[in-house]
């Protein structure tokens, strides 16, 4: 096999050329992220954030662009509508993230070195699942519908604890990894792991709670990852799509984190947004063969997604204008 015909091979879906380019695409950005523009541990600020979170959002929608031109429409409609999903699921995790920096006490000059390489991992990670949950649906195609279950049983819990907000600090899971993996007092700079001499003399490597906050972001978006991963299955099954529009989604996590860590109280009604949004993707999936559809129109499937978070986002801002939104409306219940 000659070097033409091997790039033009098929692998899950898509030419061996394409998750070439992708891959050196990912390496680069990462590259270019921790190696040139954040050599040094530093505050970032939220318009270099905002910034940032712009140009990474400008590059993944010209990525759709391009399997537009490649793959077709559909795939290009299938593309844009994971990555928004995706992109506005991350949100959640942003939360979550901000709870675990203030359980460990990192300062947000050490933040980005630690969300680096978490999403470094997540990258891995979501590589894995995905091609499971790829070689699944390939081999079984009714885990497709229970995917689709679990995403409507999941927006329906939701709605249901809206007003529930959980700190990792209490969680059992926080407690074990605190128990299991010796701890410095403190943070040692930007280190992960240091030596340090215990009373009796012996010298002993421990982990500073900059580990510890990397363990327990990426146990997060494990967590995340069982909600999103089936509603991008839910959406297409082409595993080049779902692991692109995941990927190239979860790469802005950084920068999403600092611009909009100061101001998520003004996205209170988004949370409900998502979970119905959740719900619809779901409910799509039995819904197409009721309509005598093979599958759900991706347009129609794309608008609505829109629809659903325009909402959600809009009523956030409207409410929140002069200091209100879900959050205050909870606390004033409680009263």
């Amino acid at each position: 096999m000659n070097l033409q015909s091997l790039a033009t091979s098929l692998v899950m879906g898509a030419p061996v050329w394409m998750w070439a380019g992708f891959g050196l695409v990912v390496a680069v950005l990462l590259a270019l992220d921790l190696g040139v523009l954040h050599r040094r541990s530093r505050e970032i600020g939220v318009r270099e954030s905002l910034l940032t979170s712009a140009a990474y959002i400008a590059m993944g929608l010209a990525f759709g662009a391009f399997v537009w031109l490649q793959l077709g429409a559909t795939a290009g409609i299938e593309y844009l509508t994971g990555f928004v999903v995706e992109k506005s699921l991350a949100i959640d995790n942003v939360f979550v993230i901000a709870l675990i920096f203030g359980a460990f006490a990192i300062p947000r000059s050490l933040q980005h070195r630690v969300l680096f390489w978490g999403v470094l991992g997540v990258v891995v990670l979501r590589g894995v699942m995905i091609a499971v949950g790829a070689t699944l649906v390939t081999r079984f195609e009714w885990v497709l519908y229970l995917f689709a279950a679990f995403l409507v049983a999941t927006g329906i819990k939701m709605l249901m604890t809206l007003n529930q907000v959980h700190d990792p600090a209490e969680g059992r899971l926080f407690k074990l990894v605190r128990r299991l993996i010796p701890m410095t007092d403190g943070l040692r700079g930007e280190r992960f792991f240091v030596r340090e001499a215990r009373a009796d003399g012996k010298v002993v490597r421990l982990a500073t709670p900059m580990f510890l906050a990397l363990v327990m972001i990426e146990i997060a978006d494990v967590i995340f990852a069982v909600d999103s991963v089936p509603a991008i299955f839910a959406i297409t099954t082409d595993p080049f799509i779902v692991y692109t529009s995941n990927i190239f989604a979860i790469l802005g996590l950084r920068a999403l984190y600092f611009a909009l860590a100061a101001v998520l109280h003004r996205f209170a009604y988004l949370k409900p947004a998502l979970a119905v949004l959740l719900v619809f993707i779901g409910a799509k999936v039995f819904a197409a063969p009721l309509l005598g559809l093979e599958k759900f129109p991706p347009a129609v499937s794309l608008g609505v997604t829109f629809l659903i978070l325009a909402t959600g986002i809009g009523w956030s801002l409207w409410k929140s204008r002069d200091g209100g939104g879900l959050a205050s409306e909870v606390a004033g219940s409680k009263k």
